[in-house]
């Protein structure tokens, strides 16, 4: 054991066995990592390697491997003793996997020492979860979600120590009324095994739980809501898991698993959608008026189909080439930094997403939240409409890579408004292509975004206030913008497609909840394959 120069935190240097040579390792609790390096001459030497304490699943004593002892001068010692370190080992692609590290010495003692010093600092990891409530959808998908669960995800989290409560949803809402009996200030987080789908599902049962224990009434559009502390898990195992490669990177359950096992933390804003007052739904991903809603409502009648129905719904409706006359009234976000056309994208440690909140509870702090309301400006803006399209996040898929908004951010307090207005078939096909490239896909004269914190939309022919927005826009919110002068065509009404799912009602009222839940993940890494990761695989290639 050796000191740190200025009286520091101590560190362990031994010399252990790592494959069939040996190495000099130490822990170093000042950097927060288990280090290794080969201590042969230079022209010799093999790269440093290391493994930070915080991506570490567990450590465990292990009965050293006979057929590995007998080489060299090993070959004649009577006992070795040995330790497993996993960790996560980082990929191409943001994907993780599970790997491990046998050390070996002749020493009983120094190897519990070593055993004993990892496991206190894995303790020290207060962000890990130790208790789990996990729901598994077994029909979505490609109702694989049970087998996903048992044979990628359960051992993982045996491994690391975690107990967890499986309930196998039965019916739809599910899950959803389960968290408003169980008693959810036990578990350190939530885990849903499905799609986006089980995610809102989850997600609208834990948020409404909170506020009913808090008092807040949801149907008030207007309400502070509280913020959700316990955290989501997502394991991808849905027909479309928009969300989990949004804030990962990848849809990949290994991944997801091993990343709540570390105790990853992603704030991300939710919207809330209301109607005359009444709660509707909770968006976190796509709040979709046309084009996508029309795709959602055709392919639920195709549920027979699987996943393929939306490439025959994505296809049929494009065909149609539907749109529809409405006013859209926004305030836009305008103490949030950054823009939709800025091409920052959001990647962990967002500095937009960390200077939005800080000023967003400054604002709160000083004028209070109705008040700041009050004082913005509304923009009003009207006219025929081939898709209205909001954005928490880039919603970003395979398919996809940058998703509907490239720039848009989890955890900044504001949604991008995309409005597509009538243009040709040929235009419109264009603009669906530029979501698969490198392209700017906002760089057409018929496609408008906006950064906003809040927004209503009244279609021409609704029957819920349909003059709503217009009177209000009047009175309030000065002219309407003229660049989008009125059509009087008949034109019928659109759904609303909500996270994946439909919202009948075409006079809605949207706001944005900056970071009202968390999720365990870390938004997506800029450079997955770092040099830890190097270093990890270029040890394996030793051994």
């Amino acid at each position: 054991m050796e000191r740190l120069p200025g009286g520091r935190r101590p560190r362990l240097v031994s010399s252990l066995g790592l494959g069939r040579r040996s190495w000099e390792v130490t822990l170093d609790e000042e950097r927060g990592r288990l280090a290794w390096r080969d201590p042969r001459p230079p022209r010799r030497a093999g790269e440093n390697c290391f493994v930070p304490i915080s991506e570490i699943i567990a450590v465990e004593e292990t009965e050293f491997n006979k057929k590995q002892r007998n080489i060299g001068r090993w070959q004649k010692m009577a006992k070795l003793h040995a330790f497993t370190v996993h960790y996560v080992k980082k990929a191409r692609n943001h994907r993780w996997r599970c790997s491990a590290a046998t050390f070996w010495c002749v020493d009983e003692h120094l190897c519990n020492q070593w055993t004993q010093a990892l496991k206190e600092l894995l303790e020290m990891q207060k962000s890990r979860p130790k208790q789990l409530l996990v729901y598994i959808n077994p029909f979505g998908g490609k109702r694989q979600g049970k087998r996903i669960y048992e044979q990628k995800v359960a051992p993982l989290f045996s491994l690391a120590s975690i107990s967890t409560d499986v309930v196998v949803t039965e019916h739809a809402n599910h899950a959803k009324d389960n968290l408003f009996e169980v008693n959810i200030y036990k578990y350190d987080g939530v885990v849903c095994v499905g799609g986006d789908g089980m995610f809102s599902e989850v997600m609208h049962g834990l948020i409404g739980r909170m506020q009913k224990d808090s008092g807040i009434d949801q149907n008030n559009p207007k309400a502070s809501l509280v913020q959700c502390n316990i955290r989501i898990g997502i394991i991808p195992a849905g027909s479309t898991d928009c969300i989990c490669y949004s804030t990962v990177g990848i849809s990949d359950p290994v991944t997801s698993a091993l990343h709540i096992i570390v105790g990853d933390c992603q704030p991300l804003d939710v919207s809330s959608v209301h109607h005359n007052n009444t709660f509707l739904k909770y968006s976190v991903s796509l709040l979709g008026y046309g084009f996508y809603g029309d795709i959602l409502k055709d392919s639920e009648k195709k549920r027979w189909m699987g996943p393929m129905r939306y490439d025959y719904s994505g296809f049929k409706t494009f065909l149609s080439h539907h749109y529809y006359e409405g006013t859209i009234a926004y305030q836009p976000a305008k103490h949030r930094h950054g823009s939709p056309r800025d091409k920052v994208s959001c990647r962990t440690g967002c500095y937009i997403c960390k200077q939005s909140e800080k000023q967003l509870a400054e604002q709160n702090k000083e004028h209070g939240l109705k008040k700041e309301e009050g004082e913005e400006e509304w923009k009003v803006i009207k006219g025929k409409f081939l898709a209205i399209n909001a954005v928490n996040m880039s919603c970003a898929c395979p398919r996809s890579p940058k998703g509907l908004s490239p720039a848009a951010h989890l955890a900044d307090g504001s949604a991008d408004l995309i409005l597509v207005r009538k243009c040709s078939r040929f235009d419109f096909l264009r603009y669906l292509v530029r979501h698969t490239n490198q392209d700017d896909q906002f760089d057409f004269p018929f496609v408008d975004v906006y950064r906003v914190k809040c927004f209503q939309f009244t279609s021409k022919l609704s029957e819920d206030n349909e003059s709503n927005v217009m009177d209000v826009g009047k009175k309030r919110f000065g002219q309407f913008c003229r660049d989008h002068p009125a059509c009087c065509c008949n034109i019928v009404n659109s759904t609303w497609n909500c996270d994946g799912e439909t919202l009948d009602s075409s006079a809605i009222e949207v706001r944005v909840h900056c970071q009202l839940m968390k999720l365990f993940a870390r938004g997506i890494e800029e450079d997955c394959k770092d040099e830890a990761a190097h270093s990890q695989s270029s040890i394996e290639q030793l051994l």
